[in-house]
Protein backbone atom coordinates (compact mmCIF):
# COMPACT_ATOMS: atom_id res chain seq x y z
CA UNK A 1 0.00 0.00 0.00
CA UNK A 2 2.92 2.36 0.65
CA UNK A 3 3.75 2.11 -3.05
CA UNK A 4 0.20 1.64 -4.40
CA UNK A 5 -1.27 4.84 -2.92
CA UNK A 6 1.52 7.13 -4.20
CA UNK A 7 1.08 5.44 -7.57
CA UNK A 8 -2.66 6.09 -7.53
CA UNK A 9 -2.18 9.76 -6.63
CA UNK A 10 0.61 10.20 -9.19
CA UNK A 11 -1.46 8.59 -11.93
CA UNK A 12 -4.45 10.82 -11.17
CA UNK A 13 -2.36 13.97 -10.94
CA UNK A 14 -0.82 13.31 -14.36
CA UNK A 15 -4.07 12.71 -16.22
CA UNK A 16 -6.60 14.99 -14.49
CA UNK A 17 -5.43 18.09 -16.39
CA UNK A 18 -7.45 18.64 -19.55
CA UNK A 19 -5.19 17.40 -22.31
CA UNK A 20 -5.68 16.28 -25.88
CA UNK A 21 -6.74 12.78 -24.86
CA UNK A 22 -9.06 13.94 -22.08
CA UNK A 23 -10.63 16.55 -24.33
CA UNK A 24 -11.48 13.84 -26.85
CA UNK A 25 -12.99 11.62 -24.15
CA UNK A 26 -15.11 14.53 -22.87
CA UNK A 27 -16.37 15.36 -26.34
CA UNK A 28 -17.06 11.70 -27.14
CA UNK A 29 -18.93 11.30 -23.86
CA UNK A 30 -21.07 14.32 -24.68
CA UNK A 31 -22.05 12.82 -28.03
CA UNK A 32 -23.06 9.56 -26.29
CA UNK A 33 -21.50 7.55 -29.11
CA UNK A 34 -18.84 4.82 -28.76
CA UNK A 35 -18.05 6.00 -25.23
CA UNK A 36 -17.06 2.57 -23.89
CA UNK A 37 -14.77 1.90 -26.85
CA UNK A 38 -13.11 5.31 -26.46
CA UNK A 39 -12.59 4.81 -22.73
CA UNK A 40 -11.20 1.29 -23.17
CA UNK A 41 -8.73 2.37 -25.87
CA UNK A 42 -7.40 5.18 -23.66
CA UNK A 43 -7.28 2.92 -20.63
CA UNK A 44 -5.54 -0.03 -22.31
CA UNK A 45 -3.06 2.35 -23.96
CA UNK A 46 -2.23 3.93 -20.59
CA UNK A 47 -1.76 0.54 -18.95
CA UNK A 48 0.55 -0.68 -21.75
CA UNK A 49 2.65 2.50 -21.62
CA UNK A 50 2.85 2.55 -17.83
CA UNK A 51 3.85 -1.11 -17.79
CA UNK A 52 6.62 -0.33 -20.28
CA UNK A 53 7.79 2.50 -18.06
CA UNK A 54 7.81 0.38 -14.90
CA UNK A 55 9.65 -2.35 -16.80
CA UNK A 56 12.51 0.11 -17.29
CA UNK A 57 11.83 1.78 -20.64
CA UNK A 58 11.35 5.15 -18.95
CA UNK A 59 14.78 4.96 -17.30
CA UNK A 60 16.35 3.90 -20.61
CA UNK A 61 14.79 6.79 -22.55
CA UNK A 62 16.01 9.27 -19.92
CA UNK A 63 19.56 8.22 -20.79
CA UNK A 64 19.12 9.05 -24.50
CA UNK A 65 19.25 12.85 -24.48
CA UNK A 66 18.60 13.38 -28.19
CA UNK A 67 15.45 11.24 -28.10
CA UNK A 68 14.11 13.29 -25.21
CA UNK A 69 14.68 16.49 -27.17
CA UNK A 70 12.85 15.06 -30.19
CA UNK A 71 9.92 14.07 -27.95
CA UNK A 72 9.98 17.44 -26.23
CA UNK A 73 9.74 19.65 -29.32
CA UNK A 74 7.42 17.36 -31.23
CA UNK A 75 5.20 17.44 -28.15
CA UNK A 76 5.34 21.25 -27.97
CA UNK A 77 4.38 21.53 -31.64
CA UNK A 78 1.55 19.01 -31.22
CA UNK A 79 0.10 20.80 -28.19
CA UNK A 80 0.25 24.24 -29.84
CA UNK A 81 -1.45 22.83 -32.94
CA UNK A 82 -4.18 21.29 -30.78
CA UNK A 83 -4.64 24.60 -28.92
CA UNK A 84 -5.02 26.40 -32.27
CA UNK A 85 -7.70 23.92 -33.31
CA UNK A 86 -9.57 24.44 -30.03
CA UNK A 87 -9.54 28.24 -30.39
CA UNK A 88 -10.70 27.93 -33.99
CA UNK A 89 -13.58 25.61 -33.05
CA UNK A 90 -14.63 27.92 -30.19
CA UNK A 91 -15.65 30.54 -32.75
CA UNK A 92 -17.43 28.19 -35.16
CA UNK A 93 -21.09 27.84 -34.30
CA UNK A 94 -21.40 24.47 -36.00
CA UNK A 95 -18.65 23.09 -33.74
CA UNK A 96 -20.51 24.03 -30.58
CA UNK A 97 -23.25 21.43 -30.91
CA UNK A 98 -23.12 17.99 -29.33
CA UNK A 99 -24.62 16.46 -32.44
CA UNK A 100 -21.91 15.66 -34.92
CA UNK A 101 -18.96 16.22 -32.55
CA UNK A 102 -16.71 13.19 -33.11
CA UNK A 103 -19.86 11.27 -34.06
CA UNK A 104 -18.43 9.52 -37.12
CA UNK A 105 -18.41 5.80 -37.70
CA UNK A 106 -16.97 3.36 -35.18
CA UNK A 107 -13.85 3.03 -37.34
CA UNK A 108 -13.37 6.80 -37.59
CA UNK A 109 -13.71 7.26 -33.82
CA UNK A 110 -11.34 4.34 -33.17
CA UNK A 111 -8.68 5.73 -35.51
CA UNK A 112 -9.09 9.21 -33.98
CA UNK A 113 -8.66 8.05 -30.39
CA UNK A 114 -5.69 5.85 -31.34
CA UNK A 115 -4.01 8.77 -33.11
CA UNK A 116 -4.65 11.29 -30.36
CA UNK A 117 -3.28 8.81 -27.82
CA UNK A 118 -0.27 7.23 -29.54
CA UNK A 119 0.85 10.24 -31.59
CA UNK A 120 0.91 12.57 -28.59
CA UNK A 121 4.46 12.69 -27.14
CA UNK A 122 3.14 14.17 -23.91
CA UNK A 123 1.44 10.83 -23.20
CA UNK A 124 4.82 9.10 -23.36
CA UNK A 125 6.40 11.69 -21.08
CA UNK A 126 3.67 11.17 -18.47
CA UNK A 127 3.26 7.40 -18.61
CA UNK A 128 6.55 5.89 -19.76
CA UNK A 129 9.09 8.39 -18.45
CA UNK A 130 7.54 10.00 -15.36
CA UNK A 131 5.55 7.03 -14.03
CA UNK A 132 8.33 4.62 -15.00
CA UNK A 133 11.06 6.70 -13.38
CA UNK A 134 9.14 7.30 -10.15
CA UNK A 135 8.04 3.65 -9.96
CA UNK A 136 11.62 2.44 -10.23
CA UNK A 137 12.57 4.49 -7.15
CA UNK A 138 10.39 2.05 -5.17
CA UNK A 139 12.67 -0.79 -6.36
CA UNK A 140 11.07 -4.11 -5.29
CA UNK A 141 7.66 -2.42 -4.98
CA UNK A 142 7.83 -0.71 -8.39
CA UNK A 143 4.99 -2.78 -9.79
CA UNK A 144 2.72 -1.90 -6.85
CA UNK A 145 3.34 1.76 -7.68
CA UNK A 146 2.57 0.99 -11.33
CA UNK A 147 -0.65 -0.79 -10.40
CA UNK A 148 -1.68 2.25 -8.38
CA UNK A 149 -1.07 4.54 -11.35
CA UNK A 150 -3.05 2.17 -13.58
CA UNK A 151 -5.93 2.18 -11.08
CA UNK A 152 -5.91 5.96 -11.33
CA UNK A 153 -6.40 5.69 -15.09
CA UNK A 154 -9.31 3.26 -14.62
CA UNK A 155 -11.08 5.64 -12.23
CA UNK A 156 -10.39 8.72 -14.33
CA UNK A 157 -11.30 7.52 -17.82
CA UNK A 158 -14.49 5.74 -16.79
CA UNK A 159 -15.51 8.73 -14.65
CA UNK A 160 -14.65 11.20 -17.41
CA UNK A 161 -16.30 9.34 -20.29
CA UNK A 162 -19.50 8.28 -18.58
CA UNK A 163 -19.66 11.39 -16.37
CA UNK A 164 -19.69 13.54 -19.49
CA UNK A 165 -22.26 11.19 -21.04
CA UNK A 166 -24.54 11.53 -18.01
CA UNK A 167 -24.18 15.32 -18.02
CA UNK A 168 -24.64 15.76 -21.75
CA UNK A 169 -28.09 17.29 -21.26
CA UNK A 170 -26.71 20.01 -18.99
CA UNK A 171 -23.68 20.56 -21.21
CA UNK A 172 -25.63 20.86 -24.45
CA UNK A 173 -25.68 24.66 -24.20
CA UNK A 174 -23.51 26.07 -27.05
CA UNK A 175 -21.81 28.43 -24.57
CA UNK A 176 -20.41 25.40 -22.76
CA UNK A 177 -18.56 24.29 -25.91
CA UNK A 178 -17.12 27.76 -26.42
CA UNK A 179 -15.83 27.92 -22.84
CA UNK A 180 -14.58 24.32 -22.95
CA UNK A 181 -12.63 24.90 -26.16
CA UNK A 182 -11.04 28.09 -24.82
CA UNK A 183 -10.11 26.41 -21.51
CA UNK A 184 -8.63 23.46 -23.40
CA UNK A 185 -6.62 25.83 -25.59
CA UNK A 186 -5.27 27.67 -22.53
CA UNK A 187 -4.28 24.41 -20.84
CA UNK A 188 -2.62 23.11 -24.01
CA UNK A 189 -0.51 26.27 -24.37
CA UNK A 190 0.43 26.09 -20.69
CA UNK A 191 1.49 22.44 -20.99
CA UNK A 192 3.45 23.26 -24.14
CA UNK A 193 5.30 26.03 -22.29
CA UNK A 194 6.08 23.78 -19.34
CA UNK A 195 7.25 21.03 -21.68
CA UNK A 196 9.49 23.44 -23.60
CA UNK A 197 11.31 24.59 -20.47
CA UNK A 198 11.16 21.41 -18.40
CA UNK A 199 14.56 20.13 -17.25
CA UNK A 200 14.67 16.34 -17.46
CA UNK A 201 18.01 15.99 -15.70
Amino acid sequence: MLAFLPGLLTGLSLIIAIGAQNAFVIRQGLTRKYVLMTVLVCLVSDIVLMAAGVAGLGVLILQVSWLLEVLRWFGVAYLVWFAYGSVKSAFKNDALKTEGEHSGTRKQVLLSVLAITWLNPHVYLDTVILVGSIANTFKANAWFFGLGAMAGSVLWFFGLGFGAKAASGIMSNPKFWKVLDLVIAAVMVTIAGLLAFYRFS
